[in-house]
């Protein structure tokens, strides 16, 4: 751990960033296509254990680019309407690694399951249709802004590590 990184003693932002997304029933997703272009979109999303699932047709571009490229971003971010400040919104960004989870195993119908629970009737509308990937998203670091002034790193196994980012910022340019 770095100096300004801390175990448990911040624990206030852990549990204040998780509510932050548990408040969430979309992520905006940003995902890289075969030829290294950023494509972005966003899609409803379970969170169970510290991992995200989303359940995406072969129609969006993100279906293909996380099979090419596993590596992702997920971006959590406060309405502008409830915002104080619009350069100030709270948001979390989430460094994630997909992994498809397979169609015939209890995982898959486990998670459906679940996913029906939170979504409804939808998800049974579109479980059987075989062009859509249920992908477990596995976060490897978290950025979470409050506001002005307020940013944070957590990383660690159970991303418990809090690094206030108050080492770097607003200063003024150098001549």
């Amino acid at each position: 751990m770095t100096a300004n990184s801390e175990r448990k003693p911040l624990q206030s932002i852990y549990k204040e960033c998780m509510t932050f997304i548990d408040g969430f029933q979309t992520v905006v997703l940003a995902t890289l296509n075969k030829n290294s272009e950023p494509d972005s979109s966003y899609a409803p999303v379970f969170q169970e254990n510290q991992r995200f699932y989303i359940y995406i047709s072969e129609l969006a571009s993100h279906t293909f680019n996380l099979l090419e490229n596993p590596r992702a971003s997920m971006l959590f971010i406060e309405p502008e309407e409830k915002a104080d400040h619009l350069f100030a919104r709270q948001r979390v960004t989430i460094r994630v690694n997909a992994a498809t989870v397979e169609r015939d195993s209890e995982q898959w119908a486990d998670i459906l399951n679940k996913m029906e629970g939170k979504f409804g009737e939808i998800i049974q509308m579109l479980r059987p249709l075989e062009d859509f990937h249920l992908f477990e998203l596995t976060p490897e670091s978290i950025n979470y802004v409050r506001g002005f002034a307020q940013a944070y790193t957590l990383t660690g196994d159970d991303l418990d590590e809090v690094t206030h980012l108050r080492d770097r910022g607003h200063g003024k340019k150098r001549a």
